[in-house]
């Protein structure tokens, strides 16, 4: 009985130990199994993205008067289901000259997915951007970070990145829950080819969406100018 009740004890350490190991090789900022993975850009020149996840949603309006104010394009990772509900606000954040990236159609974790979900999530909401006029290069944010094989296998298959982030105040609740700090810790941490994420878009994020002039001024005192993703990459210094 000692030998069963040591080995079930065995078996359960080492689920668990996999379990742990698959989550953080899941949402790894520095390796993924296919295709290309990028949390920042080496560059020698003071530039940074500054990119929103989720919506649009209720303060579509007051970030976009933000970044109008100050004359900085954002990049905008909008889920397509919420595209649908806020088609008109959707089509606003596209008049207004911003990049829009992929973030999924349902926001749900891709990892365990098959391929014909997966396929789904990502042709749908390209469709979706394309029906709210825009007309770039449409990169690809998963939900939570998080991804494996199927998903990095099938962006390889479109020649797409993965887009990262190498700045997120807002994975830090203590942070999250104060705007001034979330500013303090973009100023600390940024570096040249740094991408800024932040979720502005819902009643909960409203520290986010303050912390969003803060930040502008903060780093413009300091030289560095603000450019979309896709104007990001081709600042990558080519070895």
């Amino acid at each position: 009985m000692k030998k069963i009740i040591k080995r079930i004890l065995i078996a359960i350490v080492l689920l668990i130990a996999v379990g742990y190991s698959v989550n953080e090789l899941s949402q790894s900022r520095t390796f993924q199994f296919f295709g290309g993975l990028v949390n920042s850009v080496e560059t020698d020149e003071k530039v940074v993205a500054l990119t929103f996840d989720d919506g649009p949603g209720v303060h579509t309006d007051e970030i976009l008067d933000i970044l109008r104010k100050h004359d900085v394009k954002g990049t905008f990772y909008l889920t397509g289901y919420e595209i649908e509900k806020y088609f008109d606000d959707a089509k606003k954040i596209v008049q207004e000259g911003h990049e829009i990236g992929n973030h999924s159609y349902s926001h749900q974790r891709m990892v365990f997915k098959s391929p014909s979900f997966i396929k789904d999530e990502i042709d749908k909401t390209d469709e979706l951007i394309r029906q709210i006029g825009y007309e770039g290069e449409i990169t690809f944010r998963p939900p939570f970070g998080k991804r494996l094989v199927l998903l990095p296998y099938y962006l390889s298959k479109l020649d797409r990145n993965t887009i990262y982030m190498n700045i997120e105040p807002d994975s830090y609740p203590d942070i999250a829950a104060d705007a001034n700090k979330i500013v303090d810790h973009v100023v600390e941490k940024i570096k040249p080819g740094s991408i800024i994420l932040l979720h502005v878009m819902y009643e909960s994020r409203k520290e986010s969406l303050h912390s969003v002039e803060g930040i502008i001024t903060s780093l413009e005192e300091q030289g560095y100018t603000f450019v979309t993703i896709s104007e990001l990459l081709e600042y990558e210094i080519q070895e």
